[in-house]
């Protein structure tokens, strides 16, 4: 039986934590997220910055941060028009820190969401190829991809390029 993504009125989330505390605050930053879906200039902007912050903290996740991947995939499955580059890269990072990290298991009540969640960004890729996609879109796309298809070490690579990394390793600089 597949479990559903855990829904906001879930009491569940005031006993998931995060980098501050219970994730009682989340299901309302991803109802915002819900209404702010375009591309930010300003990485700061809300309510990516609190997303990021809470549950992405320094290349840490946390049990609630598996409860909100499904939620950020399926708000981009469902939005029309250009979206935000986290939209992609936030559920690349958490695969990345869960595969790679000292981050806590995926609650067995949120497996399967997750892990649907994560092989639904190659659909989402596909349902957003026809907008126009700046350089950090393009890095954090490819990541989805390869979280998706289990290439972890290229995925973490895509994050890190920005482009100092990609003109040093167009001029032979790195060694």
């Amino acid at each position: 039986m597949k479990s559903a993504m855990l829904a906001f009125d879930d009491p569940r989330w005031k006993e998931l934590q995060h980098a501050y505390g219970d994730a009682g605050d989340i299901p309302d930053l991803l109802r915002a997220l819900a209404v702010s879906t375009g591309q930010n200039a300003d990485f700061q902007r809300e309510p990516w910055f609190d997303l990021w912050s809470r549950l992405c903290h320094q290349g840490d996740v946390y049990v609630a941060s598996y409860a909100a991947v499904p939620h950020i995939v399926h708000i981009a499955k469902e939005t029309e028009g250009p979206i935000d580059f986290s939209f992609f890269a936030f559920p690349a990072a958490v695969e990345i820190a869960r595969r790679t990290g000292p981050g806590p298991d995926i609650p067995a009540a949120d497996v399967d969401a997750y892990h649907r969640a994560i092989a639904q960004l190659i659909d989402n890729v596909s349902l957003h190829r026809h907008q126009a996609w700046n350089q950090p879109m393009l890095l954090a796309v490819a990541a989805a991809l390869a979280v998706a298809k289990g290439h972890i070490a290229a995925a973490e690579a895509l994050l890190n390029l920005d482009d100092d990394w990609i003109g040093r390793i167009k001029s032979d600089e790195v060694v």
